[in-house]
């Protein structure tokens, strides 16, 4: 049966059926909250593994759990800790500053981007750990603005290659939402979640303006699912689930991975990709852990630490042969990062409507994704609930300039508030880019990250126009009072794909210019940035990007056909470990060889340079 066809079968069943591919969560301990560990694979250093992973988000957990299942074995490299949601994470806002990234970045430019717990993630599960839940789809538009609409950049490949990948995230995370009817008109395996009532009055104020809602899409369980269990609409999607019902990598894709052979190393710091100055292709990567230095040799690496660090990774990972840093030939490494315009107005209302009460995405819409020329701008904006607990209130309310006896009298109030929320597409510049800081170095001695972002009138006339919306279905809904902050969010771009080295990092494989075995698995490779929040887009990127990798390794060539071979040996030992109880050891590659993944390419790329060309896979 295809996937598709299934979607009717399981949005009855719920979460009484399994996902294919993916036993994460059956595999979590319904008495405790932390993802089991005991039995996970531990690699020597200095045991070159196939695949070495930067950063354990939805780029690289989705990867990491992908190849293992494919007989891979994997290191994973992250810099925060392996989170336990009954020990760390707390229903406080103040108490969660653990989560985000927050160590020192520069940043710059006319309309700079504020970095830290809005759009920076740290531990196992990155971002999506404190994310909303919101898990949209692209729109089929957003991979042909340049064609369609005249702004930003064709993407190297159509919403066609991400369809099955959304699909089955979908049914992965699981996902609960109304019937979509915008973009690619689909449905959710999981029934949609009850709305309070400050989005009932929200939602007659759109109608009222011809306006149509849905509820959801959210990746936040609608019943249980495997060991994880209903959502309980505590209010804190933003500092962490505590019950494990919102989807983040550290429950939909970890436990598997772990379960299929993966190490997760955490507390570990990479400070540069090493090369071999000779083929051009990695060997490994360098990291700190423990006060110490250490080198973990691979096969492959594939970089996932998203549109900040995975520039500042690759411009500090500079050689003999790569003087400008690593994918940098050609000056596009931290080039055309992007964020979203996230404006939020907030109404009064007569009755208690404590927004705070279900998951802060309850109805949406994307009546005005698209481009219409009528509006005086290029693309569009996308309409969401959101509900800012007290503190991010109080920020709200001074940044509409109330201090003093009045912020205390809007805190007060805080039970009559009800915030909508805009994500406005601001279009992909050369000029918006990541470097790294002249002069600031962080505690490692590494050179820090510097953004410098600044809007163009496309993104003004855009996020002014979705205020204007959201001030017009809150006025319609009955509000008394209405506040209005400005704000970003959701980074992307700084690495991204496309079809030549001159424009871009990596090609439609990934794969980055000029160097084979070299990958980027994150959401910075995205050439536009869409009205949608990324997660679900990073994770379906990924998703593709292992089924790409499989493929490029067994097609058939002697190369391919060995390490075929490596992958059926490695699936025998993981079964008879199973079957005895013990984990299989690692042990060193078979023939002692290069692996397929850079000795085909290192080859291919030294006959194809001689005759001035790229490789045959390196070319869109």
């Amino acid at each position: 049966m295809k996937l598709g066809g299934a979607y009717g079968l399981r949005t009855l069943a719920r979460g009484a059926l399994r996902p294919p591919g993916n036993d994460s969560a059956f595999l979590l301990d319904v008495h405790r909250r932390a993802v089991p560990t005991e039995r996970m694979a531990r690699y020597d250093d200095h045991y070159p593994v196939d695949l070495v992973i930067v950063g354990a988000g939805a780029g690289g957990a989705t990867l990491a759990q992908r190849l293992a299942r494919r007989g891979w074995k994997v290191v994973v490299l992250e810099v925060g800790p392996f989170w336990d949601p009954d020990e760390d994470w707390v229903s406080d806002e103040a108490g969660s500053h653990d989560l985000y990234w927050t160590d020192q970045r520069v940043v710059g430019g006319k309309d700079p981007v504020e970095l830290g717990k809005n759009n920076s993630g740290r531990g196992v599960g990155g971002s999506m750990v404190h994310y909303a839940g919101y898990c949209p789809r692209f729109h089929p538009s957003d991979f042909e603005t340049r064609s369609r609409d005249g702004v930003g950049q064709d993407w190297p490949i159509a919403y066609g290659e991400l369809k099955r990948h959304y699909e089955l995230l979908e049914l992965e995370l699981p996902v609960a939402g109304d019937y979509w009817p915008w973009g690619d008109p689909h449905r959710y395996p999981h029934t949609a979640h009850p709305v309070a009532g400050g989005a009932e009055l929200a939602w007659a104020g759109a109608l009222e303006l011809g306006i149509e809602m849905r509820v959801g899409p959210v990746g936040i369980t609608n019943g249980s699912f495997g060991n994880r269990p209903h959502c309980i609409y505590r209010g804190f999607c933003l500092q962490g689930c505590k019950v494990n019902a919102k989807a983040s990598p550290l429950v939909t894709h970890v436990p598997d991975a772990i379960a299929h052979g993966v190490e997760i190393r955490t507390d570990c710091m990479v400070t540069r990709v090493e090369v071999d100055d000779s083929s051009g292709a990695v060997t490994g990567v360098r990291y700190i852990s423990g006060g110490s230095e250490r080198l973990q040799r691979a096969d492959a690496v594939a970089v996932a630490g998203y549109s900040i660090e995975t520039p500042r990774l690759l411009l500090n990972s500079t050689s003999r042969r790569f003087p400008q840093g690593l994918g940098n030939s050609s000056d596009q490494v931290g080039r055309c990062v992007m964020v979203q315009g996230a404006p939020q107005v907030a109404g009064r209302f007569p009755e208690e409507v404590r927004m705070y009460k279900a998951p802060p995405p309850e109805i949406s819409s994307e009546q005005f994704y698209e481009t219409d020329p009528a509006r005086g701008f290029a693309r569009g904006f996308s309409i969401q609930t959101v509900g800012p607990l007290p503190i991010g209130w109080a920020e709200h309310v001074m940044a509409d300039g109330h201090w003093g006896q009045a912020l205390r009298e809007y805190a007060r109030d805080y039970n009559h508030w009800y915030t909508l929320g805009a994500l406005s597409e601001l279009l992909s510049l050369t000029d918006n880019r990541v470097m790294l800081a002249s002069g600031v170095n962080d505690q490692n001695g590494i050179p820090v990250a510097r953004m410098d972002y600044s809007q163009c009138e496309n993104d003004r006339k855009n996020i002014a126009f979705a205020k204007r919306t959201l001030r017009e279905i809150l006025e319609a809904a009955g509000a008394q009072d209405i506040l209005t902050i400005d704000r970003y969010a959701h980074l992307v771009g700084g690495c991204r794909m496309g079809t030549d080295p001159e424009h871009s990092v990596v090609g439609p494989d990934h794969r980055v210019w000029g160097i084979p075995n070299l990958l980027i698995a994150d959401g910075s490779v995205m050439p536009t940035q869409g009205s949608a929040n990324p997660a679900i887009t990073i994770m379906a990127l990924a998703s593709r990007l292992a089924d790409k990798l499989e493929r490029k390794l067994l097609d058939g060539r002697a190369g391919g056909r060995r390490l075929s071979a490596r992958r059926r040996e490695a699936s025998r030992d993981e079964n008879r470990g199973r079957a005895s109880g013990v984990r299989p050891r690692s042990s060193p590659t078979p023939g002692g060889g290069e692996s397929a993944l850079r000795r085909d390419h290192t080859s291919a790329g030294r006959r194809s340079h001689a005759a001035g060309q790229l490789p045959d896979d390196q070319v869109g």
